[in-house]
């Protein structure tokens, strides 16, 4: 699965998702990661209601599951939530390797269900008897 970083430094979760300068995007397998790519975006990022400024950021996130920011609007989150792409939001600015190794552990153990739900992004869903209701 590919996991995006909301970045100002490239290196921390340090940016709010409208205001940020930089997307890092990961693939994320259960036993390791690596880097794919780097979104850049310019112009004007501050907070001014304008809503346009948020279709380059969705569109860099189409094939993501999950996005990490220090902080999203209700606006933005709705947005992200409807391409299906989970926002979490952390605290304290941390490194964007040590998110990555904790998201592996969580991989490795047992993952809660919106996690394994974020898994299956873009894998064809099929069902199983033991799926079924009675």
């Amino acid at each position: 699965m590919k996991v995006a970083f909301a970045s100002q430094d490239h290196k921390r979760v340090d940016a709010h998702f409208g205001w940020a300068k930089h997307l890092l995007i990961y693939e994320v397998e259960p036993e390791s990661y690596h880097y794919v790519q780097t979104v850049q975006f310019g112009g004007e990022l501050e907070e001014d209601g304008n809503e346009d400024k948020l279709l380059p950021k969705l569109e860099a996130l189409h094939d993501c599951a999950i996005l990490y920011v220090a902080a999203i609007g209700a606006s933005g989150a709705a947005r992200v939530v409807a391409k299906k792409i989970h926002p979490v939001k952390v605290e304290n600015a941390p490194s964007i390797e040590s998110v990555l190794n904790q998201l592996l552990t969580v991989l490795q153990g047992t993952p809660p269900p919106w996690l394994r739900k974020a898994l299956l992004k873009g894998q064809e869903r099929t069902l199983s008897f033991d799926d079924e209701q009675a």
